[in-house]
């Protein structure tokens, strides 16, 4: 009897964990999917790594994709550019390895060393997914150090964008020497204040003076430094003739310090410095968390990220690769199956069948004849072509495209809750200090005035409101990105809850790419349909094994004379039947004006029928618009796709929703920007570069995507495939986060409310300051965080 561990080493691959339909690849009693990962368990067991399953169960990624042409990376040019540093002897790359997710994954790639004697040094930062390797120049190239990551499943992900090279990330080492200063200043000043706020002893209180100026040192780095940003921030808000919270932070700190250095240097009082200090801390560290992001995902790509690295031009019988930045019109290039067309050029030789999902939106492969223009960004699904460049690849269409004005980056105006309410937090705060400045001096009481004063804006700084919302928001970003929805920026979270509006892509966003149906249109009966099974077992094109699923248990016989031309179709005999399976123009039919992925069957020259590929509907597709439409979210789809089953979605979308197809990327940035003219605050999801200028113009723009690591358009939010059943309640979730801003809010101010009935009175001492304000931040930072994680587990998403 089979034990449960012994059933999933039968049924999973050792290496990947995918299922192993059948037992052709097996080596000392493991089982694998395919030969890829069985070579790669080989070449691991050989070098005595097999240390690396240990770590994790299947730690390695499947080896069935297909391999890219790496003879680029031979070109001198290409390498400069992609090199951090080169000598004669020695260079230092850095790869973004999209394969990286486990600790098995580090201790491999750490180890790369013991794989090939000229890799020196790697070195793995698993958050941003990259990995940085030394090699010896003389004794591995950098095609063969590419080459030994696809052997062993780490194939690094090289594309244009990284030949450029704009980094655009956070530089957050000003923030941390920021907060590092501040820190440090405020653990001394409190301990120095501890003899002040418990009583100083005779001994103690001759130097009083001295820890009073040793606290006004600390002070001035916190002000001139630390601080520094909240004092630029304020004044050019002043400047615009707004105020935001950072007014009434800068005027805090600002009088905290003024009144602490004179009453130290006057020597009537200790002053409120390690008060300052701790402010001060706290708000850099709100600061510090608000401005954090994945690092290892980019929002910001551009259509440069979606081009290859280098395409193969072809120059008197030889073939030789050429970065994309040197093509010139006229060039003679060959694109093969799966490849990316990269400038406008004219089809000179093969049969095109080129998929432009990516840019139009529509689904439908189009077949161009010798002599037709192929425009740039199409992906080549059939046989090699070869063409000629008539557009540089800084005018094609594509770049065009991208460049056009419905591509620009839009500013998004939002007001988000601490904004809004920071405008009248300061004015109420001028108010209140105003008004206790002049009760006490109209009183005859200066002093008390003075006090007064100064104490209203210490005490009513507003600190706990200004780490309410970095601290909300980054533990529902951690929580989001638990459940694979990955947000740019935290003020992104705002934005999501104050949609009222959603619009859905059609191929790609609502429809998975990786989940397809399978229909057939004719009659076959069962020597027929054994005749097709066995004729498609030959080949491996994706179609062929929809149709071996489709037709299920069928006994195979043996098909002679079989042929097959790559991106056509395929023939073969058996006896007296002759069978040819593909394309109208390969089985010789004249129906050519269906839709969609059409495979032709022929027996004996009699026309059987044909299959047709649709995309499924992503699942939970009908819950989740059922869900956002009984939330009083107003539902529409915009495609640029054609409306093939225009039927079907309007069974799955409310009455009033409008569904638009054949919609260009600037008719979608139009039909966004009307309902935003209306006063609709608007969601937009989509996948391909036709969305691009949708989701940068929407209020909040999410690409879906069933790979996070391939090119996505320019958004504020990446959402995985598999978590697209989530989306309501991720909506809910965001409403729930600002909720919490709000309450967070409440509490502060009841906080503030019991310091101000002290400092109105002018009686506010500097133990109550250093008690008080601590403990309002705490309590903020422990209710937001236990709140927050609190709706998240009641939504279950945790």
């Amino acid at each position: 009897m089979s034990t449960k561990g012994e059933l999933q080493l039968k049924t999973s691959c050792y290496h990947c964990g995918d299922p192993v339909e059948d037992s052709a690849y097996i080596l000392e009693d493991h089982r694998f999917c395919c030969l890829g990962c069985q070579t790669v368990y080989q070449i691991l067991n050989d070098n005595n790594m097999a240390s690396y399953y240990k770590y994790n169960s299947h730690p390695g990624k499947s080896q069935k994709a297909q391999k890219e042409d790496l003879s680029y990376l031979d070109e001198p040019n290409i390498i400069a550019k992609l090199v951090d540093y080169q000598d004669d002897e020695l260079a230092i790359i850095t790869f973004y390895v999209p394969a990286i997710h486990c600790s098995s994954c580090i201790w491999l790639l750490e180890h790369l060393y013991k794989l090939h004697s000229g890799v020196k040094t790697s070195q793995v930062d698993f958050m941003k997914k990259q990995a940085s390797i030394t090699f010896k120049k003389n004794e591995i190239s950098l095609r063969e150090l590419v080459e030994l990551l696809h052997k062993i499943g780490y194939d690094p992900k090289i594309t244009l964008q990284d030949v450029v090279k704009e980094g655009k990330k956070i530089n957050q080492s000003k923030l941390i020497a920021k907060i590092t200063v501040a820190g440090f200043c405020f653990g001394n000043s409190m301990m120095i204040s501890f003899p002040e706020y418990f009583g100083m002893a005779e001994f103690e209180r001759q130097y009083s003076n001295f820890f009073g100026y040793m606290n006004l040192a600390f002070g001035l780095p916190v002000l001139l430094y630390s601080a520094s940003d909240y004092f630029k921030s304020a004044w050019l808000s002043l400047k615009q003739k707004r105020l935001n919270l950072d007014v009434p932070l800068a005027l805090g700190i600002f009088v905290l310090f003024f009144r602490s250095a004179y009453e130290i240097l006057s020597q009537t009082g200790a002053g409120f410095m390690d008060t300052l200090c701790s402010l001060v801390f706290f708000i850099l560290i709100g600061k510090y968390v608000q401005q954090r992001t994945y690092y290892h995902i980019s929002f910001e790509r551009d259509y440069r990220s979606y081009f290859p690295v280098a395409v193969t031009v072809l120059e008197d019988e030889s073939a030789k690769p050429t970065q994309i930045a040197d093509l010139q019109v006229g060039d003679r290039i060959l694109v093969r199956n799966n490849e990316i067309i990269p400038a406008d050029a004219i089809l000179l030789k093969g049969n095109a069948s080129v998929d432009f999902s990516f840019v139009t939106g529509e689904s439908k492969p189009v077949e161009k004849i010798l002599g037709e223009v192929v425009y740039a960004g199409g992906r080549q699904m059939g046989e090699a072509i070869e063409l000629e460049v008539v557009k540089a690849v800084s005018q094609s269409y594509l770049t065009k495209l991208w460049n056009n004005d419905s591509f620009k980056q839009y500013e998004k105006k939002f007001d988000t809750f601490v904004g809004y309410i920071s405008k009248y937090f300061t004015i109420g705060l001028l108010l209140i200090a105003l008004s206790a400045c002049a009760f006490w001096w109209m009183g005859g009481n200066p002093d008390k005035a003075w006090g007064a004063f100064t104490a209203v804006l210490i005490i009513a700084c507003p600190c706990a409101l200004a780490l309410s919302s970095p601290f909300t928001l980054s533990a529902a970003l951690s929580i989001f990105d638990k459940n694979k929805l990955y947000i740019k920026n935290t003020a992104a979270i705002e934005q999501m809850a104050a949609i009222d509006t959603v619009v859905f892509d059609k191929t790609g966003t609502i429809s998975s790419p990786n989940a397809s149906s399978m229909y057939f249109e004719g009659n076959l009966n069962t020597m027929e349909r054994n005749l097709l099974a066995s004729l498609c077992r030959n080949s491996n094109h994706p179609l062929s094994r929809e149709i071996l699923k489709w037709l299920g248990n069928v006994d195979m016989i043996a098909i002679s004379g079989y042929q097959e031309v790559v991106g056509r179709g395929q023939s073969g005999r058996y006896l007296d039947y002759s069978i040819r399976v593909g394309s109208a123009s390969y089985v010789h039919t004249d129906k050519v004006d269906l839709e969609g992925s059409v495979v032709y069957v022929k027996i004996n020259d009699n026309l059987k029928g044909y299959f047709t590929l649709e995309q499924s509907w992503r699942s939970g597709l009908n819950e989740v618009i059922n869900e956002l439409k009984s939330e009083d979210y107003d539902l529409h789809l915009i495609s640029g796709d054609n409306e093939r089953r225009a039927d079907a979605l309007r069974m799955i979308f409310p009455s009033k929703a409008y569904l638009l197809f054949n919609q260009t990327p600037s008719e979608k940035l139009n039909r966004i920007s009307d309902w935003q003219n209306h006063g609709k605050k608007v969601c937009m999801l989509g996948d391909g570069l036709n969305d691009a200028g949708a989701l940068r113009k929407a209020d909040l723009g999410i690409a879906v995507s069933d790979d996070i690591n391939n090119f996505s358009p320019g958004c504020d939010a990446i959402l995985d495939g598999e978590a697209f059943y989530k989306l309501p309640k991720f909506f809910e979730f965001s409403k729930y986060a600002v909720k919490v801003i709000k309450m967070s809010f409440v509490i502060s101010l009841l906080y503030n409310i019991v310091g101000l009935s002290f400092a109105v009175q002018g009686t506010m001492s500097p133990l109550f300051a250093a008690i008080l304000m601590p403990i309002s931040t705490v309590t903020i930072i422990s209710f937001t965080s236990l709140m927050t994680r609190w709706y998240a587990k009641r939504r279950k998403l945790i």
